[in-house]
């Protein structure tokens, strides 16, 4: 069990990226904010050693995914929110910058994953195919099929 001090540590440095994870996943703040409990709880309880902060920070990362994953996949889980509703709580969000939103959110749950690791939190092929517990080829492909997704959905031409 770790400190209170090693927790609110934690806390401060990674809980914009859990709950960034969890709203691009369940597109829901209520469920968001119960993974984000249970994936701090879980960091509270755990005594896995962590060999630097990217360690620590991938294994967080993980974490959430797998709660999330397991949440849509439980029984339970059978309410949706729109993503209007959604997309009404940040409201300095630019037009543009809501249209990116809304292409990345109405991807596949598999290159949502990447994109956002890759362009969010800006880990490359290498890392998120660590995190992922994907062949690195796998994260290629994906982070290439989503660009082009994101292309026909945006009307872009370029890589950008």
């Amino acid at each position: 069990m770790r400190s209170e001090q090693e927790i609110n540590q934690a806390i401060d440095q990674y809980a914009d990226t859990v709950r960034r994870l969890c709203m691009i996943q369940l597109k829901n703040k209520a469920d968001t904010e119960d993974i984000f409990q249970n994936v701090f709880l879980k960091y509270a309880l755990s005594s896995v050693s962590f060999q630097s902060a990217d360690h620590e920070k991938a294994w967080i990362i993980r974490v959430t995914l797998n709660a999330c994953k397991d949440l849509l996949k439980s029984f339970f889980h059978n309410r949706i929110v729109s993503l209007d509703e959604m997309l009404e709580q940040p409201a300095e969000l630019a037009p543009d910058h809501r249209e990116v939103l809304e292409a990345v959110l109405a991807l596949p749950q598999k290159y949502r994953e990447v994109v956002y690791l890759h362009f969010y939190e800006d880990y490359s092929a290498l890392e998120i195919s660590q995190i992922l517990g994907k062949k690195i080829n796998t994260i290629y492909t994906l982070l290439t099929r989503s660009k082009q997704l994101l292309r026909e959905k945006l009307g872009g031409e370029d890589d950008e």
